[in-house]
């Protein structure tokens, strides 16, 4: 059974715009979407949102695929500091900080930007961290198939900081590892070296 909205018109759902859905949320929150700084709002959070979970349209495999090239390279591969912004899916509230890959190559490397944009094609969605943490990690094992794959998510949730418990300094950080990097040691305690440490910009 399909639902209606009643503020709609009695109108099934699905054929009511995404901006009368706002300008509802507006009202039912006791402001007036009317008013003058309110007018335009329906319209910028359509826009945004479209912005916000862009990542669904956008496929891990059409990415890398045309950035995987021949290279003999059998060393850590680290991009760090990936910055990433994304919704939280209990509250759809933000949640931002960085996101730090590597990977060891067997055979091909991957395109630096490339790393950076698979984050964003999950982090464009919305998420829990820790599956986010996992999505990125698979998604490089699978198709760029090296020996070992890490991945750290460090966040601030502004679930936690601006409502519930309201703790304004507590980090989440999570972890995914595949091949080399679960198997051994020296080279996990390598990769959690790097990522912890400060180094000076450029």
């Amino acid at each position: 059974m399909k639902t209606t909205d009643a503020a709609a018109g009695g109108r099934i759902l699905e054929q009511v715009s995404f901006e009368e859905l706002v300008a509802e949320i507006i009202r039912r929150c006791g402001d007036d979407p009317e008013r003058e700084g309110m007018r335009k709002t329906p319209e910028r959070v359509a826009r945004s949102m479209a912005f916000l979970t862009q990542g669904y349209g956008a496929s891990p495999r059409e990415v890398l695929e045309d950035a995987l090239f021949e290279e003999c390279h059998r060393n850590m591969v680290l991009v760090k500091d990936i910055e990433l912004y994304s919704l939280c899916e209990h509250h759809m509230l933000p949640f931002f900080g960085k996101a730090h890959v590597a990977y060891i190559p067997n055979g091909k490397i991957v395109g630096l930007s490339k790393m950076a944009r698979l984050v964003e094609i999950f982090a464009r969605r919305f998420q829990v961290q820790e599956r986010l943490t996992e999505q990125i990690a698979q998604a490089l094992w699978e198709h760029a198939e090296p020996e070992g794959v890490a991945v750290v998510v460090e966040a601030y949730h502004l679930c936690m900081m601006m409502r519930g418990v309201q703790k304004q300094n507590s980090k989440t950080i999570t972890s995914a590892m595949r091949g080399t990097f679960l198997e051994d040691q020296r080279t996990r305690d390598e990769f959690l070296r790097l990522t912890t440490s400060v180094h000076e910009p450029l």
